[in-house]
């Protein structure tokens, strides 16, 4: 799923030259994914949590792969939009993947298998990057697509032989009416990350859309009180624990993606500018592999050291190294070493903190509420990093003179300081989970 989510934004300026439309227009093929990944994502989770896990995940990865293969295929642009909404419906799997591994393997064993599945989840996407590019390049955009293709089919072989059935004595119901609310709700939402130009030049309408959304999304929450199967168990959600999480999700989610999106961004601004190197989307890319490793490396550290130092403390850590990041890249950003640097500075933050997320969920969530629990926080997760995205781009548009095509340096600067002050919040965050855990294991 990691690898399908990586086929949005490498190819958005592909996508608007071979099927002639705007950037923004194929700008939606990210943003449908990651629409229709943040509604299917509950609803996958409550039906995870139900005795038919394994016929949920086999028949998500099936409508996966149909858009994987409608992707690949010779037709019009609305047909492109379909296969994306359909491939983003798999990124509700990895909720239900923690479910299973939290059902069936020993303790010590399956918190590291979650651990690893949160990393891969996000850490993923820096291989899929630059793999993506360059398939585009010497193939074309379909031969990009072809990745998503034949990587959903080779999972879904996967999940087919080795997931197995939930345990038995569980029932799950889909509460239809709030998954229709919350629909509505992440439509606007995420409507308002991508649509940057709405703010600057319909400022009334996009304000009035946000208050919308935020009536959409407290309507959502008394129909979730209300029912008795509800899409998420807001009651727990509302435990300080989970609470705590997934505010720092949310805020961390923003610092997070705004990192991954200016330096890639800058990376690929022409010396023309006065600063940038004018790299390719491919070589670019390239630029992800150390977010990627060293995030991959936090992931597989985490769980050894979560035996040593408290999971709400291990966030804190995190955050604090990738607020490092954004420093590193506020400071020194004039050599192309010095960017891949801070990438791995916020690969190694990002895959701790993904490492040690689940483990404050979890503690508190019961074996049952597993992919519900950890569904909702994609969710969050989802309009963190859209948000991420979209303040990236506001602070870069501002920074940008009239008449001018590209931001001055300084508005790089500028939105850095936004990450480290998103960090902060997220640090503070985690050390007041900490210290309520603290003080609940020893009275």
């Amino acid at each position: 799923m990691a690898a399908v989510g990586s086929l949005g934004a490498p190819l958005v300026t592909s996508v608007a030259t071979s099927f002639h439309v705007s950037l923004s227009s194929a700008q939606w093929t990210l943003t449908v994914a990651l629409l229709s990944g943040a509604v299917a994502t509950p609803v996958l989770g409550r039906l995870g949590a139900g005795p038919h896990r394994r016929a949920t995940i086999l028949a998500t990865l099936v409508v996966v792969v149909a858009g994987s293969a409608l992707t690949v295929l010779p037709l019009p642009f609305a047909w492109l939009l379909a296969g994306r909404v359909a491939q983003g419906v798999g990124l509700g799997l990895t909720a239900l993947m923690m479910g299973v591994a939290r059902d069936h393997l020993p303790e010590e064993r399956s918190a590291a298998v979650i651990a690893l599945i949160s990393v891969v989840s996000i850490i993923g996407a820096g291989v899929g990057y630059p793999l993506a590019a360059l398939l585009a390049e010497l193939g074309g955009l379909r031969a990009a697509y072809g990745l998503g293709l034949v990587v959903t089919a080779a999972a879904l072989l996967t999940a087919w032989r080795s997931v197995p059935e939930a345990p038995k004595g569980r029932s799950a119901h889909v509460d239809v009416a709030g998954a229709v609310v919350l629909a509505a709700a992440l439509l606007l939402v995420l409507f308002l990350a991508g649509e940057r130009n709405l703010w600057s030049r319909h400022l009334a309408v996009a304000v009035g859309l946000a208050v919308a959304a935020v009536v959409l999304l407290c309507v959502w929450a008394v129909i979730e009180l209300r029912s008795t199967t509800p899409l998420v168990d807001v009651r727990a959600v509302r435990h300080p624990a989970v609470a705590g999480a997934n505010l720092a999700m949310f805020v961390g989610g923003i610092g997070m993606y705004l990192l991954l999106t200016l330096i890639t961004r800058y990376a690929q601004t022409p010396h023309g500018a006065g600063y940038g190197f004018g790299l390719t989307t491919f070589v670019a890319g390239l630029v992800l592999i150390p977010f990627s490793v060293l995030g991959f490396v936090a992931g597989k550290l985490t769980p050894r050291v979560r035996t040593r130092i408290a999971d709400p403390l291990l966030l804190a850590g995190s955050a604090v190294v990738v607020g490092g990041g954004f420093a590193l890249f506020a400071a020194a950003r004039s050599d192309l070493a010095e960017l891949f640097a801070a990438m791995g500075v916020l690969g190694f933050g990002v895959g701790g903190f993904s490492a040690a997320m689940p483990g404050v969920i979890l503690a508190v969530t019961p074996k049952s509420e597993t992919s519900s629990a950890m569904s909702f926080n994609y969710v969050v997760c989802s309009v963190g990093y859209s948000l991420g995205s979209a303040i990236g781009g506001l602070s870069l548009a501002a920074g940008t003179g009239p008449g001018h095509l590209f931001p001055d340096d300084s508005a790089y600067t500028t939105a850095a300081l936004v990450g480290v002050g998103a960090m902060a919040i997220t640090t503070l965050t985690g050390l007041a989970l900490a210290r309520r855990r603290s003080s609940e294991t020893n009275p």
